[in-house]
């Protein structure tokens, strides 16, 4: 009788052991649960963020090709201006040179006639 106390004591601590163990899983199976929840949270947060930047990348992507675009233009308009000084200047010593000369001509032609 003795020993079948005992053997029911074993049992009966054995079994409280193994409560013991089943609420520490049980709580952490739910802590897990809480942080996967929590984890899972934060990740779909993240994907809506990406996806925020990503259209935000696209845009500012378009603004820049659009930007590169009026770059070229003013390049070539600046070119083309460039071009546009240099054929300038170089009339308007071709009228310098014509209005000397033509100057030159009314004075020689005014020596000649006074002659």
């Amino acid at each position: 009788m003795v020993c079948d106390l005992k053997r029911l004591d074993k049992i009966k601590e054995r079994f409280t052991i193994l409560g013991q163990k089943i609420e520490a899983a049980e709580s952490r199976a739910e802590a897990a649960e809480a942080e996967n929840k929590k984890l899972q949270q934060t990740l779909l947060e993240r994907d809506q963020e990406n996806g925020s930047l990503q259209h935000k990348l696209s845009l500012a992507e378009g603004e820049v090709e659009k930007y590169e675009d009026q770059i070229k233009e003013l390049k070539s308009a600046s070119v083309e201006g460039e071009t546009h000084k240099t054929t300038g200047e170089n009339l308007a010593r071709k009228v310098q040179l014509l209005e000397e000369e033509l100057d030159k001509a009314e004075k020689d032609l005014k020596e000649t006639t006074e002659k």
